[in-house]
């Protein structure tokens, strides 16, 4: 029998393998590789590591009544992204994507730091708390369970495409 049995550490195991993968992506990574792309139009491993948190630190800022450790933490000063402050990478164009310089202790440190407030923003919540509706703009409207979900399914896809895209810049 698994272990987890409340949704809370579910979804607590959910984030801490997404961290596990980010982590390994971004372990040993040379600046080139961090910032390649397998064409003029894929996404580099930096971009893609920011935009999985970026999109985690806002969405979940969203649903806690937070701030995001973004611009709170001091993430977008030490980043000086070449984008608006609110920026989460949602619509971006391929020049967008080539224009991110960022190492890979940065992206570490941002991760770490969202994901600590992931899980500590989880540890919060009841089983009451899921069935919320936190945003009405959708039909049905989404509640707290599905956009925890819908989260945690960016941020899987996007921690695989980056260990995806290095893995191929290692065999090249």
């Amino acid at each position: 029998m698994y272990p987890h049995t409340t949704r809370r550490e579910l979804l607590t195991d959910a984030f801490d393998r997404v961290l596990e993968t980010v982590r390994e992506v971004l372990d040993g990574i040379t600046p080139e590789q961090l910032t390649a792309r397998a064409d003029h139009g894929a996404n580099s491993v930096a971009w893609l590591v920011w935009h999985l948190t970026r999109v985690q630190d806002d969405h979940l800022a969203g649903v806690a009544g937070s701030e995001q450790l973004w611009t709170v933490g001091g993430w977008v000063e030490r980043f000086r992204p070449p984008y608006d402050v609110e920026a989460t990478g949602y619509g971006q164009t391929s020049a967008d994507v080539g224009a991110l310089r960022v190492t890979a202790d940065m992206l570490t440190g941002y991760h770490d730091a969202v994901h600590r407030a992931t899980v500590d923003y989880l540890a919060t919540l009841t089983d009451q708390d899921y069935p919320r509706v936190v945003d009405q703009r959708w039909d049905p409207p989404v509640t707290l369970a599905v956009r925890l979900m819908s989260v945690l399914n960016d941020a899987t896809q996007h921690a695989g495409q980056a260990a995806y895209v290095r893995g191929l810049l290692e065999r090249r």
